[in-house]
């Protein structure tokens, strides 16, 4: 069995080589129908926002001997009846609970009510509200930080690379990574809030880099390697590709193991839920990064630029050469 530096070594000099190229068809029909899929999921679960974009009055409970969720429900519906609630344990002795916007004498009961249901005085439980207009103005800059990010980013990659079409498919690449990562928030029923907007952000510019690193090695083989490599242009992307996946998947596995560590065991085993938002994006969109930049940012790169006449007439000489070649032989 081969260690992984013989494994890597191959994936470099071509002698192992994975068809990320020859059968993009393949893993654009994946793609697509992973895309379809994540943005279909809303129809049937709409994505939950937080009580940031959404508005609402919010309680936090403090030195509970038993922080007990369904009592807090119980609780805030004892007051207003049918109210929506989100409950969330804080530490060991702490609880919060999120509601539908109430007013100020509803507001006043409920904190009576929970103080009552858990033992505790009054002044332990304090009460915010966050009014609609507020939550309005945090979608409206996060879209705009979104929008700004996307922009920058097809800028300076057609500057570095001196090309638009690497700047389009990195850009796909990473929408692509943006449209299943919410997929799978609103699949799993999370819950999206600032924090997982931070972690968007996050994964986007993660998603970013692994692209760049791919692109530059790309880069490297299309135009210093020339004709004399023997290989068209498809076969250059392809073998650019391969020599970076060790160093994809290491990338990966670093980033993934400290938030998937947060993740299950600071949010779900020991019950820290202020970190779940933040981990839980980088968690997954990290994993869909690495799959985006190698099956769909540099296969679609590939085709964008095996159409042009210049690669197409230099791709015709490698082939006329390697025939003649075979022939000879």
């Amino acid at each position: 069995m081969r260690s992984m530096n013989e494994f890597g070594n191959d994936l470099y000099t071509g002698k192992t080589s994975f068809p990320f190229v020859g059968r993009r068809k393949l893993w654009f029909l994946i793609a697509s129908i992973l895309v379809i899929g994540a943005a279909l999921v809303p129809l049937f679960r709409p994505v939950e926002f937080s009580i940031e974009f959404t508005g609402g009055s919010q309680f936090t409970v403090n030195d509970v001997a038993n922080p007990d969720q369904a009592a807090a429900t119980a609780a805030v519906q004892s007051v207003v009846a049918g109210a929506h609630t989100k409950v969330t344990t804080i530490g060991d002795d702490a609880i919060r609970v999120q509601t539908d916007q109430m007013t100020d004498a509803e507001t006043r009961a409920v904190t009576a009510a929970l103080a009552e249901k858990f033992g505790v005085d009054a002044d332990h439980v304090s009460s915010s509200f966050i009014g609609p207009s507020w939550g309005q103005d945090v979608t409206r800059q996060s879209l705009w930080g979104l929008a700004i990010f996307l922009a920058l980013t097809f800028i300076i990659l057609a500057v570095y690379f001196r090309t638009w079409k690497m700047s389009v498919a990195a850009i796909i690449g990473v929408v692509d990574v943006l449209v299943i990562t919410i997929g799978i928030y609103a699949l799993f029923g999370f819950e999206i809030s600032p924090a997982a907007v931070i972690g968007f952000l996050t994964i986007l510019a993660y998603s970013l880099y692994d692209t760049t690193v791919v692109f530059d090695k790309i880069r490297e083989n299309t135009h210093e390697d020339g004709e004399q490599s023997g290989r068209t242009f498809g076969e250059s992307v392809n073998l650019a590709v391969n020599q970076t996946l060790i160093r994809s998947i290491n990338t990966t596995v670093v980033a993934a193991l400290p938030t998937g560590a947060i993740l299950f065991i600071g949010a779900l085993w020991l019950g820290a839920q202020t970190l779940t938002d933040i981990s839980l994006s980088i968690f997954v969109g990290t994993i869909v990064a690495a799959y985006s930049t190698l099956f769909v940012a540099a296969p679609l790169y590939s085709l964008l630029r095996e159409n042009e006449p210049g690669v197409k007439a230099r791709d015709a000489r490698v082939l006329a050469t390697r025939e003649r070649a075979a022939v000879e032989a």
